[in-house]
């Protein structure tokens, strides 16, 4: 069965990364970051996102809050699990890859996510990043009559039908499994080329955790509208400065240890 292919790569070589997003300097890399109280896109969610994800439709802005069994935040699953592991910021396929390394750093099961990802998005024909057909494995496009030409609401009722809810969920979270862990490999020359060491990927998260509850607990006391700034970090330590024609001193050159 013969598909044109919608297929866009979740892999990024992050020495080809812009600069005004990414730098290399002296064993750092420099990530650029904004912040704002309200952004206007479409969502008006209050807090940061990495540059290279400002103009995609599917990022929210993220503050220093964290969930109940991750203790860092998503704006944290952002740099570390898409950015700096050469990943799309969105797409299902980066997504499951990213999540691999989530619980590579933090301990946690990526299932759960799999799960929602199937039935909040999968099973109402939503796949971004390329075609439904595309996405599914083999095995569930084997099930799918020849030349169909069904929609992608109707391809996802005709396999619910044929297995069920449950067992659909089953094969979706299996194959979010396989492409989460085809990256792992990806993931560690990414950080080997920016000269991090993956080891480290739990300390260098918390510390990063630490420095955004600092700086933004800081902007949201100061009610400060905008603010651009870059993200710096090595093995040893993290840290933060603005790019502003003014110093904020509780958070300018603000760095934390990664222990």
């Amino acid at each position: 069965m013969m598909f044109s292919s919608s297929v866009q790569s979740p892999f990024h070589n992050v020495d080809q990364y812009p600069s005004d997003l990414l730098q290399k300097l002296n064993g750092s890399v420099q990530v650029s970051v904004t912040y704002r109280k309200v952004w206007n896109d479409g969502f008006g969610a209050r807090g940061w996102k990495v540059n290279a994800t400002i103009g995609d439709p599917q990022i929210i802005a993220s503050t220093r809050e964290t969930g109940q069994k991750i203790n860092t935040s998503v704006f944290i699953h952002d740099i570390l699990d898409h950015f700096l592991s050469g990943f799309g910021i969105s797409g299902h396929r980066s997504e499951a890859m990213a999540l691999i390394q989530l619980s590579k750093r933090t301990g946690s099961s990526p299932e759960p996510d799999y799960e929602q990802l199937a039935r909040e998005d999968i099973l109402n024909g939503i796949v971004n990043g390329e075609k439904l057909r595309d996405f599914l494995p083999t095995n569930l496009i084997s099930m799918i009559p020849d030349n169909s030409g069904m929609t992608d609401k109707e391809i996802i009722a005709y396999l619910k039908e044929k297995l069920g809810e449950r067992r659909l969920v089953k094969y979706l979270v299996d194959h979010f499994f396989e492409l989460g862990k085809s990256g792992e490999s990806h993931a560690a020359e990414s950080w080997k080329r920016l000269e991090l060491d993956i080891n480290k990927q739990s300390e260098i998260g918390h510390a990063l955790q630490k420095l955004l509850e600092v700086i933004d607990q800081n902007v949201e006391k100061l009610g400060i509208e905008y603010l651009y700034g870059h993200i710096k970090i090595n093995n040893n330590h993290v840290s933060f400065t603005i790019n502003e024609p003014y110093i904020i001193d509780s958070i300018e050159n603000y760095h934390v240890a990664v222990t």
